[in-house]
């Protein structure tokens, strides 16, 4: 039986990761928690003493690894490396560095898109990002996208920043959003964008779980016998 996908896209600030945990729970699906997969190319990489900036260098390195996600303490998933968890390791300022200093590269992009792959065959996953839908898993019937006014995401982001002691202006952050934007729309390699086949849920002016009752029907509404209606 084919494994059930759930991609769900969408700018930053939409909610799209509390959207896939929440999602996930009540499909009793996994979340495939890609940003972590690219971090283990980082460690990888900072372990293999690779220059970071020679992109045939880190693709040798890339190429030549296994990465899994497998059950781990309290039922969370934990980033498998060559069979070595890594999940204590891959959240130190050097990797999340070196993970956005590789990430950019399309043939990184190109090997974690396969491995995304394999992982989603092992198990029925949930993925949120930026090209899930129409690059990752295309042939999905399950796509959601989240979107948001800018100002809207800016406000959400500020509040964030607040709770975790940054203090910045609503000015800059949204800047700082519409030139994110700007940048993943025109992106030559996986751009983001929407086609007619994802649902378009506004997060705008609704509550998170209104969101998540609404990707929750419209998995269910396809009937994937793999998924059990909540």
């Amino acid at each position: 039986m084919t494994s059930t996908v759930v991609a769900i896209d969408g700018p930053s600030g939409v909610g799209k990761s509390t959207v896939a945990q929440r999602a996930a729970a009540r499909l009793g699906l996994t979340v495939l928690d890609t940003g972590a997969m690219y971090r283990a190319i980082g460690l990888a990489c900072l372990r293999a003493g690779v220059d970071l900036e020679d992109e045939p260098a880190v693709m040798a390195v890339a190429e030549g690894l296994d990465i899994d996600l497998r059950p781990g303490k309290a039922g969370q998933l934990e980033v498998v490396l060559d069979g070595e968890p890594v999940g204590q390791h891959i959240r130190t300022p050097a990797v999340s560095d070196a993970t956005s200093r590789i990430s950019s590269y399309p043939g990184v992009r190109r090997r974690m898109v396969s491995l995304q792959r394999q992982v989603a065959t092992r198990r029925g996953v949930v993925v949120e990002g930026r090209d899930i839908g129409t690059v990752v898993f295309p042939d999905t019937p399950h796509k959601f996208f989240l979107t948001a006014t800018s100002l809207v995401r800016a406000r959400r982001r500020l509040a964030d920043l607040a709770a975790s002691g940054h203090r910045t202006s609503l000015e800059e952050v949204l800047a700082d959003i519409e030139a994110r934007d700007g940048r993943d729309s025109s992106r030559q390699d996986s751009p983001l964008r929407c086609d007619d086949s994802y649902q378009v849920i506004d997060t705008s002016d609704i509550s998170i779980e209104q969101v998540v009752d609404r990707v929750v029907r419209g998995v269910a509404a396809v009937a994937a016998p793999s998924v059990a209606t909540p």
